[in-house]
């Protein structure tokens, strides 16, 4: 088993977040996490922000970058996050009017190669994150996520969400080891079942997924880091997120 980073991605302290930026950030490091995934910065300017992780000791793993956002001036997307010391830009979501069928894929496919090709260039790394529906539809004999990935190999790495994965009826683990080498961030997220018809995320260990196989999966994928994710949290955000952290160190972290 490999030592990997632990981070948390913000959009599951949205909602602290945009009471208090700082101040959530602060008590995210306090919790004991090592890095933090971006979905906005909080109106921020990027040295303010820079200086602010180096004093909380919080690796700027990267950001969840809207399609829109990324169409409007990926430059600057792109700059911001080198400013941070950020090494990822991930395409979070496709919205549905983006992906109504497999042309709209393809052509998609197009600009995110292209997105990842500009960020290359400039030093950063460009990822995509699944939810379920890339494994709902096709485009030949291919899950549009295969596809995606089969159409520029050399630019877009994987960051896997793993309770997606299996909420989608897919084997986590056999995915997991098809994109080893390729997959540097992995999203744990348990669910348990549907709420309000939507999947329904809870802390790490609470749910359906196994998360200890995953987790040497991940290790023998060569992953980077596990990042921990909530869509919807039942409990205060930030009490779920400091339960998947402790369940993280009772049988994850305590090996080291």
């Amino acid at each position: 088993m490999r030592r990997m980073g632990i981070g948390v991605q913000l959009y599951t302290v949205r909602d602290d977040l945009a009471k208090d930026f700082r101040g959530t950030l602060r008590r995210v490091a306090e919790l004991g996490y090592e890095g933090v995934e971006f979905a906005g910065y909080g109106g921020l300017p990027a040295d303010e922000l820079k200086q602010l992780l180096d004093e909380l000791n919080l690796k700027p793993i990267g950001a969840h970058v809207s399609l829109q956002n990324m169409r409007n001036d990926l430059d600057k997307e792109i700059d911001y996050l080198l400013a941070i010391g950020a090494k990822y830009l991930i395409c979070p979501y496709v919205a549905a009017e983006d992906r109504h069928d497999a042309e709209a894929w393809k052509s998609l496919f197009g600009f995110l190669g292209e997105a990842a090709r500009r960020a290359n260039e400039k030093g950063l790394k460009f990822a995509y994150h699944n939810h379920a529906f890339e494994f709902e539809t096709k485009i030949g004999d291919q899950y549009v996520f295969d596809a995606l990935y089969a159409s520029a190999p050399e630019h877009i790495l994987v960051e896997m969400d793993a309770g997606w994965v299996q909420y989608a009826g897919l084997d986590t683990l056999k995915y997991i080891a098809d994109y080893a080498g390729r997959l540097p961030l992995l999203h744990l997220k348990d669910f348990k079942g549907m709420i309000n018809n939507q999947i329904n995320t809870v802390e790490l260990g609470q749910g359906e997924i196994d998360l200890p196989v995953v987790i040497q999966a991940a290790s023998d994928a060569d992953v980077e880091w596990l990042i921990v994710e909530q869509d919807r949290c039942q409990n205060p955000p930030l009490e779920s997120v400091a339960t998947s952290l402790k369940w993280l160190q009772d049988n994850y972290l305590s090996k080291f």
